[in-house]
């Protein structure tokens, strides 16, 4: 057993409950529904700080798994099975500790609940320092199997550009900060229009 296996292994489970909510996310071209974006809530419906603020370095990995789970649980009986609408989980790179292994509870949960793998998206946030080398891993590993990908809160985070030269993701989201108050603030519509370009 490798020593990231071990770390997993001997790590705290996460008791605290939760469920999720699932945010829309609309293509504004066709004004559809295109993704939901998973978004973790305490059992009654508490915001994400409630929970996240449990989440500490020995129980994040169980925090991640049971996100997962939960997600893909919950979407199973919330979606139409006829339609194409994704399911975006967001996931802790540091909490990976081998990406192939790490997936395997992810994959049997979709498997159980007939959730189809070609509609999930991964997605993680930049903001939180990240080995970049670890990240590109995993990224390149979920591609790998067919998932897509996607940065969360682009232009706020620590990695940003670096990142985006070594691994172009399916999907960037960029940070509120950057769209908030846009239609008045020629200096925030002259960034994100050079950032969709280069995107």
């Amino acid at each position: 057993m490798t020593t990231s296996c071990q770390g997993c292994r001997d790590g705290a489970a996460f008791e605290l409950p939760f469920s999720m909510a699932f945010q829309p996310i609309v293509d504004i071209a066709t004004g559809k529904v295109f993704a939901h974006e998973a978004l973790v809530r305490g059992p009654s419906g508490e915001g994400a700080g409630s929970v996240l603020s449990q989440v500490q370095a020995d129980n994040r990995y169980a925090f991640d798994q049971q996100c997962r789970v939960k997600a893909i649980e919950l979407a199973a009986q919330l979606y139409d099975p006829t339609d194409d609408v994704k399911l975006s989980i967001n996931f802790m790179p540091n909490a990976v500790y081998e990406p192939r292994a790490c997936i395997r509870l992810t994959l049997a949960t979709a498997m159980k609940t007939g959730f189809p793998l070609d509609r999930i998206i991964f997605e993680f946030t930049e903001n939180e320092e990240l080995d970049t080398k670890h990240v590109l891993h995993i990224l390149r590993t979920y591609r790998d199997m067919g998932f897509k990908t996607a940065i969360d809160d682009f232009g706020s985070g620590h990695s940003g550009l670096g990142l985006l030269s070594h691994f172009q993701p399916d999907i960037v989201k960029l940070d509120m900060d950057m769209i908030r108050g846009i239609d008045t603030d020629p200096v925030r519509l002259t960034i994100v229009k050079h950032t969709l370009r280069m995107l």
